[in-house]
């Protein structure tokens, strides 16, 4: 019954619906830190290029005020300098239409960006809020049974310290073969273990069998317990 009880609560430890969750969340998250990476990058680079476009509509703007201000203080008097001096702001207003058109469209693509990589940092930030009270969940629930399971290993110790210690080893082996029962009830002329009804030339076997001997399943080869209720 000890180990019956152990092997539950170390299943129980393994399979906290915590664990589970955790796991998923985490493999999220990864996924999230490429995504926000690389919208990190996106938006590096188009916070650059909005630099530059904002430096090349400013350049612009300087020298056509540069030029406006030459002409209203009358200090190009050659006509034809003056046609080329027109054609030239002409030109200038025309590159800052442009530029201004591109200045436009970068930020629009950056706020874009931008969004996105909000979106993602609050995705990020909710997921970690979530992984952190899901691993208190899961702390808190594995010292529970780690406790409980020290307790029924300081209850098998001097259970197991009464038995013959070749006896306590074909239990161990068996139970690891399988499947944690080592050891079952005779009950009714049933095992325990396979569920397997025995014959009478088995029972008549057992029966002639002193108590303190060990017999065991012919078909699944556990230990059998008897008992009052064995039906021998």
């Amino acid at each position: 019954m000890l180990d019956s009880r152990a092997d539950l609560l170390l299943h129980q430890r393994a399979s906290l619906p915590e664990l589970a969750e955790i796991a998923t969340l985490q493999a999220e998250r990864v996924t999230l830190d490429g995504e926000r990476m690389d919208a990190q990058i996106a938006v590096d680079d188009l916070t650059a290029e909005q630099v530059k476009v904002d430096a090349d509509v400013e350049q612009v703007k300087a020298r056509r005020v540069r030029d406006r201000d030459r002409m209203d203080q009358g200090l190009i008097a050659n006509p034809k300098d003056l046609q080329r001096m027109q054609g030239e702001l002409e030109s200038l207003e025309r590159r800052i239409t442009t530029l201004e058109d591109e200045e436009l469209e970068v930020m629009e693509r950056l706020e874009e960006a931008q969004s996105r990589l909000d979106s993602i940092v609050a995705r990020v930030a909710a997921i970690d809020a979530r992984l952190e009270t899901l691993t208190s969940a899961r702390d808190q629930k594995t010292a529970e049974l780690d406790a409980s399971l020290r307790e029924l290993e300081d209850q098998r110790g001097p259970a197991i310290g009464k038995l013959p210690t070749d006896l306590v080893t074909l239990y161990d082996r068996l139970r690891a073969q399988k499947g944690g029962v080592g050891a079952a009830e005779l009950r009714a002329r049933q095992c325990g273990g396979c569920r397997l009804s025995l014959d009478n030339a088995e029972l008549g076997v057992i029966r002639s069998t002193a108590p303190d001997e060990v017999v065991r399943c012919e078909e699944c080869q556990r230990i059998l317990v008897r008992t009052a209720e064995s039906g021998l």
